[in-house]
């Protein structure tokens, strides 16, 4: 079995490092698929996600401990895959659709959601400040989606639902992990969304240029690795000392939005993020994050 991490082995610079990597690599993955042809199904971009954790996880499990590929629990680790399949989903369509910047800030209202679900899913009582915390997060929402009225735009709406599904991802570990390790839960992740999208795959992979065939397989590594360093960030850090380190991922998307692709965030939504990330770590639990 894997060693035990002990109160001698917290090293909260290493783990803040490493989410600093996973900031940066996150938002390459969704950067590269940017320069994917546009007929490109989403079925073929998951799959490519899906298949490179699946060799990643499965070579980890093979040459440290085969028995965490079975489970006598599977229905629910199937059921973990596909809902990570749907927010795998949710969250490219959301990037293709939206700015860098803002769909990155969306991803973190799954604390929020979290917080407002934890008194139906749990039985938890929030308090009156977390209550108020949660309302004035998604009104940093509201500021930054530009919405207007009831017209919010499609990306903001997929953008939102993933988060929303994420948050179920992190419900579903809560009992998982009782029982079942991490490698075991990454390998059942990746092996239901791998075959869930290879109908698709398989109709669609033949007529794929060679150059956007790279860029899947970039992509779908840059995943991986983001996920893979956010998993050790959280072996070895402190999940409140690591807390505001992925927020970093909105500087990332700024960035390389403005120097890649021209956008540039209006003073709402710079506004809303700052509003959301407040409140995000405001809200924020003591709990690892859901590996998507």
């Amino acid at each position: 079995m894997p060693k035990l991490i002990t109160a001698s082995d917290i090293n909260n610079r290493y783990g803040a490092v490493l989410l600093l990597a996973a900031a940066a690599v996150f938002t390459a993955d969704v950067t590269v698929l940017r320069y994917l042809s546009a007929d490109v199904p989403f079925a073929l971009i998951i799959f490519c996600r899906a298949v490179s954790q699946l060799v990643f996880v499965s070579i980890w499990i093979g040459l440290r401990h085969p028995p965490l590929f079975r489970s006598s629990r599977w229905p629910g680790l199937v059921m973990r895959g596909l809902t990570s399949l749907v927010c795998w989903w949710l969250y490219y369509a959301s990037f293709q659709s939206l700015d860098l910047a803002l769909a990155s800030t969306l991803t973190f209202t799954t604390s929020l959601f979290v917080v407002a679900l934890a008194p139906f899913v749990l039985g938890e009582r929030i308090g009156v400040k977390r209550g108020v915390v949660t309302i004035l997060g998604f009104t940093g929402v509201t500021l930054a989606s530009g919405a207007n009225g009831f017209a919010i735009e499609r990306g903001v709406l997929l953008g939102l639902a993933s988060a929303f599904a994420a948050a179920i991802l992190i419900f579903q570990n809560r009992v998982l992990a009782r029982t079942e390790h991490t490698a075991t839960i990454l390998f059942w992740i990746a092996l239901v969304a791998s075959l869930g999208t290879l109908p698709g795959a398989i109709t669609s992979g033949t007529s794929i240029s060679i150059t956007d065939g790279v860029l899947l397989m970039t992509a779908g590594t840059l995943g991986t690795i983001g996920m893979l360093c956010t998993v050790e960030a959280y072996r070895f850090g402190e999940v409140s000392a690591l807390a505001p380190f992925p927020y970093a991922r909105i500087l990332f998307a700024l960035t390389a939005g403005y120097f890649l692709f021209a956008e540039t965030a209006s003073s709402r939504e710079l506004i809303g993020a700052v509003i959301i990330v407040a409140c995000g770590l405001m809200a924020y639990e003591n709990r690892k994050p859901a590996p998507r």
